[in-house]
């Protein structure tokens, strides 16, 4: 069989590729030789991820609830990928920006909508009943989400509304004792941190911390004021943050709140969520006021966050 002019192009430039870093082709060449082809299962280790889900009770639906928390988790690692992407490009242009947020914004959409699968798609009973082998874990839990929240925005804007102008000029280790989740993990009746919150804020407080030191002139909006200082076209870019907001501090929050009342709103008490977290005012967006970019929206759109939503999803 003839060597085509292709194929000899291509072994020249692997002959220049390996001799530019002192190694040799012919090795190489023999190691191909002997290498399997590469299949699905294999490449994205199809058998280690089935092989991932534990149930602690012999309830199925708690299987859902497992491998949706987990699907969560992925989507929340290919959003801190675009994160990452964005804050350590150089230089940053507003095209580039835009696209990589239409990205996160996707993958946000695509865990809103189908939300329904907890919402909906898991027997009641059995999840009332399976919760409780799960304390104190809770998906308040989810350390990729904070950390979504701290490339997206300013540490501060993070701090419980009320106390925001307030820490402003204070040191992030102060303002971190005051973010808003934290107030959505406290005991109910005596106002103490509870056991969930103690072992996220052990595992994860040094890490959003630094995060936050790290980012703080890089996060989202830093670097859309930062790219709006330098005269570049940003219309594009405020459109999907603006969409980025609600669909982080609103829609998000909202599809979770329509599953805590369908699941934990059982009169005449008030089940309390996995951890004992306080969902009623910890989830509806109007209360928290949690707003990333508040320059792109007008004074009124704030002082009405999220109330628009909260009503529809009630009337539903």
């Amino acid at each position: 069989m003839s060597i085509t002019p292709e194929i000899e192009a291509r072994l020249a430039l692997l002959q220049e590729k390996y001799e530019a870093m002192g190694q040799d082709m012919t090795s190489y060449l023999d190691g191909l030789l002997h290498a399997d082809f590469l299949t699905y299962w294999d490449y994205i280790h199809l058998d280690t991820l089935l092989s991932l889900q534990s149930p602690k009770t012999p309830f199925p639906d708690e299987e859902i609830f497992i491998m949706y928390h987990q699907i969560t988790e992925l989507y929340f690692k290919l959003m801190l990928h675009e994160c990452k992407q964005i804050t350590e490009k150089q230089p940053l242009i507003a095209d580039f920006f835009a696209t990589r947020v239409k990205r996160i914004n996707r993958y946000f959409e695509a865990l809103t909508q189908s939300f329904e699968i907890m919402v909906d798609g898991m027997e009641k009973e059995q999840f009332l009943q399976f919760r409780m082998s799960l304390l104190p874990a809770s998906g308040f839990q989810s350390g990729q989400y904070r950390m979504i929240e701290i490339y997206a925005t300013d540490f501060i804007n993070l701090v419980a509304a009320d106390k925001r102008e307030e820490l402003r000029s204070a040191p992030m280790e102060e303002q971190f004792d005051y973010l808003y989740w934290k107030f959505g993990a406290t005991e109910l009746s005596t106002g103490k941190k509870t056991l969930t919150l103690k072992q996220f804020e052990k595992k994860y407080a040094k890490t959003f911390i630094e995060l936050g030191k790290a980012n703080t002139q890089t996060n989202f909006n830093a670097l859309l004021q930062q790219l709006q200082y330098e005269g570049q076209p940003t219309t594009a870019l405020e459109d999907e943050l603006r969409l980025l907001d609600v669909n982080v501090n609103v829609n998000w929050p909202l599809v979770h709140y329509k599953s805590a009342v369908r699941y934990l709103n059982r009169e005449p008490d008030v089940i309390k969520a996995t951890g004992g977290t306080n969902w009623q005012k910890y989830l509806p967006p109007r209360f928290q006021k949690l707003i990333f970019y508040p320059s792109l929206w007008t004074a009124e759109q704030v002082e009405n966050w999220g109330k628009g939503w909260v009503d529809d999803i009630l009337k539903g």
